[in-house]
């Protein structure tokens, strides 16, 4: 059969760019005051673009290209980082687009990445199967490399597919990167008129849909037959604007306004109430009068209390014994004791601390967003570990209190459920995002982290989204941007293990070892016909 033709430049650009819109709306975006979230039908698109507008192209010309067309789509899905910049850390305009050009020259990368893998395999000629067991693993790619930032995994857009969701305890967010390419390489194999290829690719899919429902629909009956306890927790959502959050004449609002939403948790029988990151401004290992205030406050309202605050460590290194600070999650008990102290492990670069090679160039126009008053850069807690926290008549239950940005790490939520957590209380400020879709991307995000343990989650965030997710990803009362309140409800616990808990990425793994194969038969098939 006569090799297909390649497509001409313009017919090329058209399909990018088509790849780069669909993947814009593939997020969820707030425009004019409302949230558009397309995903569940763009995403199957975008891959189906991309493939398109690459086939015909040799190994180096695909990298380009779809890096290319990477940097563009993901450099507007992250628009909201110019924000951040220019904004919350009061940067220059330029530095605001240029943190915009450098997550999205990180995130394009590994579109480049996928171009290139894709040539070698046969863009034209490839099967389905394959192409979409590539794009999981350079979606899983963008998690680890360097430090990790994989904000525009693929997987989240289908957030809002029950089917595809059944299968997160089992795959991780990176099975449904896999399905939604299955269905853009599906599509892309009918316009390239290989019918054989596309058909079994859309069988292989809803195979996968089938599967995902029906797990669904057993554990979600078995959860139904075998109530277990349950926890009652309030997430308070305080609402302190970001320009007051760290300033002194706000200190005793800030605490006030907690107190308020604190003894109202108490009046609706919550027997723990959940603050978001950073809610108490300060040091209270440091601060003996905020210590005392804060003791003061929780032992009044009589309630347990999980909070963000900055956690205090002394540290040997280069310059001696000297204070580190951490971006830390409190357990106080309802008498206002300090229990335990978890602190966040995966820092935000640039908004945490700046790596090393940028530090003498970037200090010199703005300064980490999320250290507030600090003397210094935050540094990274030392393991990943459930913590005892204040549960229903005097005893305790274990809970995993993942962070703000660590939330973006499938690996690394899992491993509290590894550790025994039987419930997920999530802290974050999302006030940095303003009005755009980054608050509505991350709540997201959130979702998987729940379906993914099969662990309930309750996530306060300052401003806003904060939220009830059940164990399939289900938002099941939330908290609007820009609002102060609290939200009550009693959360299941569950002590069992999903696959992905006991096993991580074992799917991608999977799919690794298939295109190392499909490499090997190509760089084969390449030699004999040389």
């Amino acid at each position: 059969m006569q090799a297909e033709a390649a497509p001409r430049a313009r017919v090329r650009l058209a399909w990018l760019a088509g790849f780069a819109l669909t993947t814009f709306f593939s997020f969820p975006q707030e425009l004019g005051g409302r949230v558009l979230d397309l995903g569940l039908v763009l995403a199957w698109l975008g891959p189906a673009c991309l493939l398109l507008g690459l086939r015909g192209l040799a190994t180096g010309r695909a990298a380009a290209w779809g890096f290319g067309a990477g940097i563009v789509a993901y450099g507007a899905v992250l628009h909201w980082l110019y924000v951040i910049v220019r904004v919350h850390a009061a940067g220059p305009a330029w530095l605001g687009l240029l943190a915009v050009a450098t997550f999205a020259l990180y995130s394009g990368l590994f579109t480049g990445v996928f171009g290139a893998l894709a040539s070698r395999l046969g863009n034209s000629t490839a099967t389905p199967l394959l192409l979409a067991a590539l794009f999981a693993t350079t979606d899983h790619l963008r998690s680890v490399v360097v430090t990790g930032f994989p904000w525009v995994t693929l997987g989240y857009a289908q957030h809002a597919n029950p089917a595809l969701m059944g299968l997160a305890p089992w795959t991780g967010v990176y099975g449904l990167s896999f399905a939604a390419a299955l269905g853009g390489a599906a599509a892309a194999a009918l316009v390239q008129g290989r019918r054989r290829s596309a058909v079994t690719a859309a069988a292989a899919l809803v195979t996968l849909h089938a599967a995902g429902a029906a797990l669904l629909a057993l554990e979600d009956g078995a959860d139904a037959a075998a109530p277990g306890r349950t926890v009652r927790v309030a997430i308070a959502q305080g609402n302190i604007p970001q320009s007051a959050k760290w300033a002194e004449q706000w200190k005793d609002r800030t605490l006030a306004i907690y107190e308020e939403l604190t003894r109202e948790a108490a009046r609706r029988g919550a027997d723990l109430a959940l603050w978001p990151e950073t809610a108490v401004p300060g040091a209270p290992e440091e601060d003996a009068t905020l210590a005392a205030r804060l003791a003061s406050l929780v032992g009044g309202a009589g309630v347990g209390v999980v909070t963000g605050a900055v956690g205090v460590e002394h540290r040997f290194d280069a310059h001696g014994v000297r204070p580190h600070y951490l971006d830390s999650a409190f357990v106080l008990d309802a008498g206002g004791a300090i229990l335990d102290r978890y602190d966040k492990t995966h820092l935000v670069a640039f908004g945490e601390y700046f790596p090393r090679p940028f530090r003498p160039i970037v200090r010199l126009f703005m300064e980490p967003v999320a250290t507030g008053n600090l003397p210094g850069e935050v540094s990274p807690g030392s393991a990943i570990r459930a913590l005892a926290v204040p549960g229903p008549e005097g005893e305790t239950i274990l809970a995993g209190i993942p962070i703000c940005f660590e939330l973006l790490f499938p690996d690394l939520v899992r491993r509290f459920a590894g550790e025994g957590a039987e419930v997920l209380l999530a802290i974050t400020n999302d006030i940095h995002f303003g009005r755009t879709g980054g608050a509505h991307q991350f709540l997201r995000m959130s979702k998987l982290r729940s379906a993914e343990t099969r662990r309930w989650m309750a996530r306060s965030a300052n401003s806003g989204i904060s939220a009830f997710i059940d164990p399939w990803g289900r938002v099941h009362e939330r908290r609007g941007l820009d609002e102060r309140g609290l939200l009550v409800a009693d959360l299941p616990l569950r002590a069992d293990r999903t696959f992905y808990v006991r096993h991580g990425d074992a799917f991608v793994a999977a799919c690794w070892a298939g295109v190392l194969l499909g490499l090997a038969g190509a760089t084969l098939r390449a030699r004999r016909a040389a």
